[in-house]
Order: structure tokens, then C-alpha cells, then sequence
């Protein structure tokens, strides 16, 4: 892994952006250092299988915990990403031609792991036609051989410049949970995520249902950002018109300062109101607190988000 100094020498245009203080975290954000055995095992199995973490290349508060028991969310084709979404950590710039031993190396270590449940995500590969959608197929074909009895949670880029038949093919593979973040309101997009767009997000999800109505969906967004209370509700109501099962929201957190700065920390009594909400709404299952990523306790939620579809079949 290379660290901040490197990131910034290889990709000075992040530096170009107005420098903003980090406000000082409330009590309910700061967590532990990582300090456990099952972290430094963790962290050796994906030494060891040459494997990039989102954990480690987004900065995830939730590491800790998470490593020490064996819970890492691998990020396939590379560390370099082709976008510059200004929330993130991860490096922009030109990839790396793609490591076709990678799928097969990410099976090894989550056999290592032993893990029930697995996150895999991606960086953005908009220099590849298909933006990488057939190494996800690749990497969950892998893991159906090594790890039958794992669950597979994908959380994929949008495929904004491919052809429609790019995402058939990952929906072909058969994850158990396709994710794909929104990231935040749709007012914010030109200046949060420049490279992508809103809406193309939302039919992607959708587009996943039409394909596959069986498989479940989930997308999440960070707060903090500058959105106001109406704007989230809004894509709350926006993911249940594209019959996304599964929500998290979470307290974004800035990287640097060379970032998108804080606008303000919710508080958890907003965050139970989000929640309370959702679940309002119709979502299956809803994550939302100030630590919620993503992968952070996934395979938990993955299971209540099956007991939760089952519940209302048995309803009807």
C-alpha cells in the first residue's frame, strides 16, 4: 500500500483544492487503534495474497474492529482509481492493467478468513470497455469454487461508459447482495462526485431488479456533506421507486484536508430518526448510524435482510 505522501506526489490535482479545516470528531466517532491479534492476522493474509483493501485505501474508522475478526472488504482491479469524487481517499490517476490471478487470490483468502459473508468492492475502471465487469463475474465465479457456503456482497462502480450488457454480466454471476452507493444527494453531485451522475446510479439499481427481481439490492449515503434533511428523504423515496431492499447511511468523514470539508456531525438521535424513516419507507433492512459503512457488520445485516424478505412473503 502507499501512503498519503506518495498519493499526493503522483496526483498533484488533488492538491489544487482549497485546503478546509477538519472539525474536531464528537465522542460517538472516535474508535480504538487496531491492536488485536486477529487484526495483525488479518492484515497478513492480505500481505500475503497481494490484495488491496478498501479498509485501508478509503481510511474506514471501523478497521479495527472489523480486521479482528477477519472481516476485510477487498477491493479487485487496483488501487488507482479513474475518478476524483472529492469525499474519497482512494488514488486517481492511470490504473494497472488487471491481475487475472486476482479472482482466484481473493478466493484464497477469504477460505483463509473462513468468512460466511464477503464485501467485494472495486475502484472505478472507466479505461476499460466493460469497466471491469467481467473480472467482478471472474472474482464471484472464483469464490462459488473455493468458498461455496460464503455469501457474496459485490459493491460495484456505476459502469457509466459501458454498454448496458456490462452490468447483465455481473447480475449473470449471481452475488447474493448487489450494493451501489449513491454517496449523497443529488444537489451535491458536481461538486462531490463530478464523474458521475445521479440518476444513471438510480437505473442501475433498478436495471438489477429488472434483470434478476430475486436478487437483493442496497445503496448507501454519507451525511455531513451539506445536505439538509429533505434532500435525504428524497433519495430515500428515490431507491424505494427502484425497489432497493437495503439502506445505510453514515457519517462521512474527511480524509484531509484536502478534501470535502465537514459540513456538520449528526448526531445519533438523527441518524435513529433516518432509520425510524427508511424504515417507513419500505426498505427491508436500514443501517444508519455514524460509523455505518458500507461492509461494516454485512454479513449480520445480510441476514437479517433474508429474514426480513422472508418475514414478508410469509405476510402476504
Amino acid at each position: 500500500m502507499r501512503d498519503l505522501s506518495d498519493r499526493a506526489q503522483r496526483h498533484p490535482e488533488k492538491q489544487k483544492r482549497a485546503d478546509a479545516p477538519i472539525l474536531r470528531k464528537p465522542d460517538w466517532i472516535r474508535v480504538k487503534a487496531p491492536t488485536s491479534q486477529g487484526y495483525r492476522d488479518t492484515a497478513r493474509i492480505m500481505r500475503e495474497n497481494r490484495l488491496v483493501t478498501v479498509c485501508e485505501e478509503a481510511g474506514c474508522p471501523n478497521v479495527g474492529e472489523c480486521w479482528s475478526q477477519g472481516h476485510a472488504t477487498m477491493m479487485i482491479m487496483g488501487e488507482i482509481c479513474t475518478r476524483g469524487c472529492t469525499f474519497c481517499n482512494v488514488a486517481t490517476g492511470r490504473p494497472d492493467a488487471l491481475d487475472v490471478f486476482e479472482p482466484g487470490r481473493v478466493a484464497d483468502a477469504v477460505a483463509k478468513l473462513g468468512l460466511n459473508h464477503v464485501v467485494i468492492t472495486s475502484v472505478d475502471r472507466d479505461d476499460l470497455e466493460d469497466g471491469g465487469a467481467e473480472h467482478f463475474a471472474q472474482t464471484i465465479r472464483a469464490l462459488r469454487r473455493k468458498c461455496p457456503g460464503t455469501t457474496i456482497e459485490i459493491l460495484t462502480p456505476d459502469f457509466l461508459k459501458c454498454a448496458p450488457e456490462a452490468l447483465e454480466v455481473v447480475v449473470a454471476a449471481k452475488p447474493d447482495v448487489f450494493n451501489h452507493n449513491l454517496e449523497t444527494v443529488p444537489g451535491l453531485y458536481p461538486e462531490v462526485r463530478p464523474g458521475a451522475r445521479y440518476f444513471h446510479s438510480l437505473r442501475l439499481l433498478q436495471r438489477v431488479k429488472e434483470i434478476d427481481p430475486a436478487m437483493f439490492t442496497k445503496s448507501g449515503i454519507m451525511v455531513g456533506l451539506g445536505e439538509n434533511r429533505q434532500a435525504v428523504h428524497q433519495v430515500m423515496d428515490d431507491l424505494r421507486a427502484a425497489d432497493v431492499d437495503f439502506l445505510t447511511v453514515g457519517q462521512y468523514l474527511q480524509p484531509t484536508p484536502k478534501h470535502h470539508h465537514v459540513d456538520r456531525f449528526v448526531t445519533p438521535e438523527e441518524f435513529a430518526s433516518y432509520e425510524k424513516a427508511a424504515y417507513g419507507k419500505g426498505f427491508l433492512t436500514v443501517s444508519a448510524t455514524p460509523l455505518t459503512r458500507s461492509s461494516y457488520h454485512a454479513g449480520e445485516d445480510f441476514a437479517r435482510l433474508r429474514a426480513a424478505r422472508e418475514a414478508a412473503l410469509a405476510g402476504r
